[in-house]
């Protein structure tokens, strides 16, 4: 009876180090969906996975398939030394999307890491459009007096640079803590009345998607200025202490009202980031709020490296 026992234990003790081996499979679900939550039927959708090998270089390895009628399709593959997974979806007349999956996030008993079910969101390519489009990466001028920039000419209003027209007034109210090192109140603002400018977020859904807004700005809900904490520290520029990767703006600027107050011209854009390190689209056509940008007819030139715009 005790050599059954002795047996047993032994038994039980190398099936727990067994089941303890890590030798998952990746089983992974991927569903695509449209704007309207309806499936899209095949659309290219991919499971990938980064392998780093003993020697300490990279290389790149993926699965995919064609989804179904359910928008879904379904990947297996061994799992590696990778720590996360990228999943995409894509399609012909739509907007790519991309979305993580890091393993490290969930613990290895945790059904999700193994066998990830992923919904991915394929917005429609509508009307690319030309605009003037930019990154800016930089702070006022000068401090407590308004400044004007000029978004359709990419810089600041003169004496301060070569713009000609204000269409966003920034205003650093500054608090000096020690030598080069302090923190400023940012006020952005607008010369016309009508003008304004109303933040956005971005759905979970909707994150990885090359298009990251609608495709067009919002009649109303523009407000007249946003107030930001902002802070310099040498070396590191200025910081905005409630920076937000996720906050994004829609704008309307060059605003013209009729004696009732409606809006009977104005330019509708977005923001991509927050104040004062984002990137900028202005739609060059009155009343025209549509703010899906076209990379490849940006109406501003001579632009450097640091300053070009890729996204729509």
């Amino acid at each position: 009876m005790k050599k059954i026992t002795c047996l047993f234990i032994i038994a039980l003790t190398v099936s727990c180090v067994c089941a303890q081996t890590p030798n998952p499979i990746w089983n992974a679900t991927i569903k695509v969906l449209d704007e309207s939550a309806q499936p899209v039927v095949g659309a290219n959708a991919e499971m990938s996975w980064d392998i780093l090998a003993p020697n300490n270089t990279v290389t790149f390895d993926k699965i995919g398939g064609l989804t179904d009628a359910n928008g879904i399709v379904q990947v297996s593959h061994k799992a590696n030394t990778s720590v996360d997974l990228g999943f995409q979806a894509s399609k012909t007349g739509y907007y790519s999307t991309t979305v993580g999956h890091e393993l490290a996030a969930f613990r290895d008993s945790d059904p999700e890491k193994w066998s990830p079910h992923i919904t991915l969101i394929l917005k429609k390519i509508g009307k690319p459009t030309a605009m003037y489009a930019k990154r800016v990466q930089k702070g006022p001028p000068v401090f407590n007096q308004p400044v004007g920039y000029d978004l359709m000419v990419g810089d600041w209003v003169s004496p301060n640079g070569k713009g000609v027209s204000t269409d966003i007034l920034f205003t650093g109210n500054l608090f000096q803590k020690a030598k080069n090192d302090f923190d400023y109140k940012l006020t952005v603002s607008f010369p016309n009345v009508g003008d304004g400018i109303q933040e956005f977020t971005v759905p979970d859904g909707e994150k990885g998607s090359a298009l990251r807004s609608p495709h067009e700005a919002p009649v109303n809900g523009y407000q007249t200025n946003v107030v930001k904490a902002m802070s310099h520290h040498p070396g590191q520029g200025a910081k905005d202490d409630m920076d937000d990767p996720n906050r994004n703006y829609f704008f309307r600027v060059r605003t013209v009202l009729d004696h009732q107050g409606n809006v009977v011209s104005a330019h509708y854009g977005k923001i991509y980031g927050d104040f004062m390190t984002f990137n900028y689209y202005l739609n060059p056509t009155p009343n025209d709020r549509n703010i899906e940008f076209d990379p490849k007819q940006n109406l501003l030139s001579g632009l450097d490296a640091l300053e070009q715009v890729s996204q729509p």
